[in-house]
């Protein structure tokens, strides 16, 4: 594997750790805020993100590679609406995209076929994860700040089922 491509792979296993954390973050404000189902979805998703970064890991092992962890930023801590946490989530899933195109783009002029196989996986699932997120704050600028709207869209938020393993 060529150094860049390793380089980015190992990038990539922070970013989605740093998604993990970040989400985690979201988690724990919407739990001081009682509102478990917004905790919840994002517990879901952050356990999403650690699945991603294993993919990473995983492949560099493979490929006999060393994986070099490295510091994760600590995340906001505060938010001032649940409106603000759906949009920061969909910022942080266009951001994870750009960073997967910019690994892709590696892989393409490296001619490294078992990497573009994982990333095109992983150009899929940003284009879910990127409309999910979206729908999310499209919901959440629907609602308002109606609290009975809110407590019927946690309830159906509590209700997220991790995806299956592919």
């Amino acid at each position: 594997m060529n150094k860049a491509l390793r380089d980015a792979m190992n990038d990539q296993v922070r970013n989605e750790f740093h998604s993990a954390y970040i989400y985690f973050s979201m988690a724990a404000y919407c739990e001081s805020i009682n509102m478990p189902g917004f905790a919840h979805w994002l517990y879901v998703q952050s356990q999403e993100e650690i699945e991603h970064a294993m993919k990473f890991f995983d492949h560099l092992n493979e490929r006999g590679e060393r994986v070099a962890l490295q510091a994760i930023e600590q995340p906001p801590t505060e938010f001032d609406s649940l409106l603000e946490i759906a949009q920061a989530a969909y910022g942080q899933e266009q951001t994870v995209t750009g960073q997967i195109n910019d690994i892709y783009d590696i892989a393409v002029e490296e001619k490294d076929y078992p990497a573009q196989a994982l990333l095109q996986w992983f150009a899929m699932e940003q284009v879910e994860e990127e409309d999910t997120t979206s729908q999310l704050v499209e919901r959440l600028k629907m609602v308002g700040d109606e609290p009975a709207a809110l407590v019927m869209l946690d309830r159906e938020l509590a209700g997220r089922q991790p995806e299956e393993e592919e």
